[in-house]
């Protein structure tokens, strides 16, 4: 048994160099590379030279690329809290629905992923645009409104279009659009596996609808609540094309400036010491989920 099992292991590690390989040379040392350059300054315009300087990270701190940093989380968090919000009664429809029906309200959330990301953002535009769908809509509700309060002698104004594109309210807008699928599946993942006796003793013993899904439901889908806070928030943090396209000037996202110092300013020291500062700051937001989260179950236990 033990000689099967040696000759298993070799089967594996065959199986396993190619993978390996790939991972080293296309993810691992190219990130190294460029954690070394966070570490040099330009030399000349083709040219780094790795020092072992501190200045680009000491400059990634200053007031104004920290502010930035800074409001790259708070979008990513925002955007967090409301696809919970918005996600966690959709997860709980597609669990208790039909399994016909739940089979078609799972593909209708994964059917963003057929389509590309660029697509679907300039669709979006088209909605929030001044002439776009929303404003559109609206203008024929306020034209509606007005006729009907003529009748009363209080007609309205003319209808001023809402700047709904180019601002803050754009991006977060497009990141909840973009990151949603990712609350909902793991949101569903948690709640399919929930015992739904559990539901129904805590009905039966003259708990609320409210109180049972504050003190059964939502303990019992913490770890879907985790998953989908994990892979909607890091991505949002990262997130280049939706505030580039959504977003006006003063929305810019860190991501943004990491793509303006490598193609634009040819600052790839500075540019490389500001990913790996973002990197630095999603790890420790990682682990200190994991410290809570172990400790959490620790206290269970």
């Amino acid at each position: 048994m033990d000689e099967s099992w040696e000759k298993a292991k070799a089967v594996f590690a065959t199986l396993g160099v190619a993978p390996v390989a790939w991972l080293v040379g296309f993810f691992l040392l190219p990130l190294a590379i460029i954690w070394g350059y966070s570490f040099g300054e330009n030399s000349s315009l083709t040219e780094i030279s790795v020092n072992g300087t501190l200045s680009n990270y000491v400059h990634a701190i200053k007031p104004l690329y920290l502010g930035i940093i800074l409001k790259s989380f708070w979008f990513a968090a925002l955007t967090t809290v409301l696809c919970l919000i918005v996600g966690f009664p959709v997860a709980i429809a597609i669990t208790f629905a039909s399994p016909r029906t739940k089979g078609w309200l799972l593909m209708l959330i994964m059917l963003p992923f057929w389509t590309n990301l660029l697509i679907r953002t300039y669709a979006l535009m088209a909605v929030l645009r001044t002439e776009g769908y929303v404003n559109t809509g609206l203008g024929v509700v306020w034209s509606a409104l007005s006729h009907l309060l003529a009748l009363f002698g209080h007609p309205l104004g003319p209808f001023h279009p809402l700047d709904l594109l180019y601002n803050n309210f754009a991006v977060v807008f497009g990141l909840v659009y973009v990151q949603l699928p990712f609350m909902v599946l793991p949101l569903y993942a948690a709640l399919d596996r929930l015992d739904r006796s559990l539901i129904e003793a805590s009905l039966d013993l003259g708990a609320g609808q409210l109180t049972t899904f504050r003190r059964v439901v939502v303990p019992l889908a913490i770890p879907g609540i985790i998953s989908g806070a994990l892979v909607t928030l890091i991505p949002s943090i990262g997130a280049y094309l939706t505030p580039d396209l959504l977003g006006g000037p003063s929305s810019l996202m860190i991501a943004n400036v990491i793509e303006r110092q490598f193609k634009t300013a040819n600052d790839w020291p500075f540019g490389a010491a500001l990913s790996f500062l973002l990197m630095y700051m999603t790890f420790l937001a990682i682990a200190v989920q994991a410290i809570v989260t172990r400790n959490r179950t620790r206290r269970r236990g």
